[in-house]
């Protein structure tokens, strides 16, 4: 049986490395990136192989679209090595965040914030359809910061909007080719995202699983499992929406 392969931007840490685990544990082949990890890259590889899965790690830096082009060569490249021409499963994880106020922000800031998370998901995307296989998934990863404000993300919660809603369109104009698209909400989650505060910070840990209904902040784990259940076949018929993945926070 040939087995389904993932390609997840951002994997060499935090959730992406979380879904690649996850993934290559129920047999799904992977491709992932970074942008200058590549030794984190490289021992997600090798920890994918103990496993006794496949993957392999390309470098990818999401805000330069001139690279897809290359990029895709390369990836057109390594699924022959897989025995493939195309590949399932597309997740749009890369990014950055940012914490600026509305009258602190430079163009600069916003610039990279739509780079990185409108202007990448949405030309990667386009220049991989063609390596996507007909009845696959792309999955886009939003934040909860659509959801839930807080002083500082508004430029970064508005991209992530943006692309939540994007993903409608997508599910729409890809629904021929019976690829379904998807987006994840995380809440907040114990990663280095805006330079670790929810992860090493016991104050502000404290207080945000207070607004969770859980009771803790999440795991890299906790959103690894989902995208896994997600992409799974079991959830073929989600299509066009947004899964909400906080534990409940400021419900």
């Amino acid at each position: 049986m040939t087995k389904q392969i993932a390609l997840i931007t951002g994997a060499s840490r935090g959730l992406g490395r979380s879904m690649a685990l996850h993934l290559a544990k129920r047999g799904v082949v992977i491709i992932g990136t970074y942008r200058s990890a590549a030794a984190e890259a490289d021992t997600l590889r090798q920890e994918i192989e103990a496993l006794g899965g496949k993957a392999a790690m390309i470098a990818l830096d999401v805000s330069n679209s001139a690279s897809f082009p290359a990029f895709a060569e390369t990836v057109a490249e390594t699924l022959t090595r897989f025995g493939r021409q195309q590949f399932d499963f597309l997740v749009n994880n890369a990014g950055h965040g940012l914490y600026a106020l509305l009258t602190d922000t430079t163009e600069e800031q916003f610039d990279s914030l739509i780079d990185t998370h409108l202007r990448g998901p949405v030309f990667l995307t386009q220049k991989l359809l063609p390596l996507i296989a007909d009845g696959g998934r792309i999955l886009n990863v939003s934040s909860g910061f659509v959801r839930v404000t807080m002083a500082g993300y508004g430029l970064y919660a508005a991209a992530k909007a943006a692309i939540q809603t994007l993903t409608k369109f997508m599910a729409v104009e890809l629904g021929a080719r019976q690829i379904r698209v998807n987006t994840i909400a995380p809440g907040a989650i114990a990663t280095d995202f805006g330079g670790g505060v929810v992860r090493d910070d016991a104050n502000v840990n404290a207080y945000v699983a207070g607004t969770i209904a859980l009771g803790r902040v999440g795991e890299p784990d906790d959103i690894g499992g989902a995208v896994a259940a997600i992409l799974s076949d079991d959830m073929g018929w989600a299509n066009g929406t947004t899964f909400d993945i906080s534990g409940g926070q400021a419900i």
